[in-house]
């Protein structure tokens, strides 16, 4: 059965992005897990593709916000771009080290970059296979509460890796998922109520998608892009978000014909701010999705891992899924959790959908 790092490896290749003879992969990792980075490799190797590892530092970012030039953020990212059309699939793997590394970056200059990254990132999205994942860290378990060995097992069992067959347990997963899938297609209206929470938008017409470990790892979600102009109301995110390096908490957002008119945040208000100014597409949604992995019951600071907790709604500013008929462009993504677990719930063309955490439509 192979060591835990390698069941993760083979996870990610075998069953997430599905390499194949021939194929070309690039395995974005942090240094902090080099153990699974070699193991990726060997993985890529033994199903007759080619890695091309690329290895990244704390810093990274962190530097070329401090140190390039105007003019290299202000210049296309050819050599990214290339990479990334050149690959039929991509593993990134993240391992935190210090979550405070972008603390006190300048946010102007990191939107220029992330607007410089953005058509890579789009063309990773929509045109290769690609997975994303968290590998567990002490960093990592120290924000999220937990002393290391209990974050590890936390983080493996997100992603039934302690099961005998991962891979069939993703499958199950996904055959569940499909059954919202197929009566969420033909939805006009879905509406989320819960304190401080009434909001609605519409997704006729929009593609929703089954994510069941083939992108993120773990997973357990269903999504689409919702109308862009049809958003009206008020939501709550209760879940702290941890973007650019600091922690958003308690942000409460109303919509108006789709728009963001009013933004407010008990911790992280200028950061708020300034992700909603990147662009005009950033005060858009480019996704809702609801979580259903029965493994994940408590934020961690981690949005990979807290947009999936079954009974919660999250939804994303800024760039939609082209794969869901999304139109929306920015050049950011960013989930925010609705925790509707208690006192809450999602109805969908008046019919109950979800109520305090319960899936009504599976149970």
């Amino acid at each position: 059965m192979g060591t835990l790092t390698e069941r993760y490896a083979e996870l990610l290749t075998d069953y997430c992005v599905r390499v194949a003879p021939g194929d070309r992969v690039l395995l974005s990792v942090d240094t902090a897990a080099l153990d699974l980075a070699r193991a990726l490799c060997r993985a890529v190797l033994a199903a007759g593709g080619e890695p091309f590892l690329r290895l990244q530092y704390p810093e990274a970012v962190a530097d070329v916000i401090e140190l390039a030039s105007d003019e290299l953020l202000a210049s296309e990212a050819v050599v990214q771009l290339r990479e990334i059309e050149l690959m039929q699939a991509y593993v990134r793997v993240a391992a935190q080290e210090n979550s405070r590394v972008m603390a006190g970056a300048d946010q102007s200059r990191l939107a220029r970059l992330e607007k410089r990254l953005a058509a890579a990132g789009r063309h990773r999205v929509e045109r290769t296979r690609w997975v994303t994942t968290l590998y567990p860290t002490p960093a990592a378990a120290q924000e999220a509460g937990m002393s290391t060995d209990a974050y590890r097992r936390f983080v493996y069992d997100a992603m039934f890796l302690y099961d005998d067959d991962p891979s069939a347990r993703w499958r199950e997963l996904g055959e569940r998922q499909q059954l919202l899938v197929d009566r969420l297609n033909r939805a006009d209206e879905v509406r989320l109520e819960g304190p401080g929470t009434d909001l609605r938008l519409r997704v006729r017409g929009r593609t929703w998608a089954n994510s069941d470990g083939r992108r993120n790892m773990p997973s357990g979600e269903v999504f689409t892009s919702p109308l862009e102009d049809s958003a009206e109301g008020v939501v709550r995110f209760t879940v702290p978000s941890q973007v650019r390096g600091s922690v958003v908490e308690d942000v409460s957002l109303r919509f108006e014909a789709g728009r963001v008119v009013e933004a407010t945040a008990r911790q992280g208000q200028e950061l708020l701010d300034g992700m909603l100014a990147t662009d005009e597409g950033a005060r858009y949604l480019g996704e809702i999705g609801i979580g259903t992995n029965p493994h994940i019951r408590q934020p961690t600071l981690k949005t990979l891992f807290d947009e999936k907790i079954l009974g919660t709604v999250h939804l994303a500013l800024g760039r939609s899924y082209e794969s869901t008929g999304g139109r929306n462009d920015s050049a950011i993504h960013w989930d925010l959790v609705c925790d509707l677990r208690e006192g809450g719930r999602v109805t969908v063309d008046g019919e109950p959908f979800l109520e305090d955490g319960r899936l009504l439509w599976l149970d």
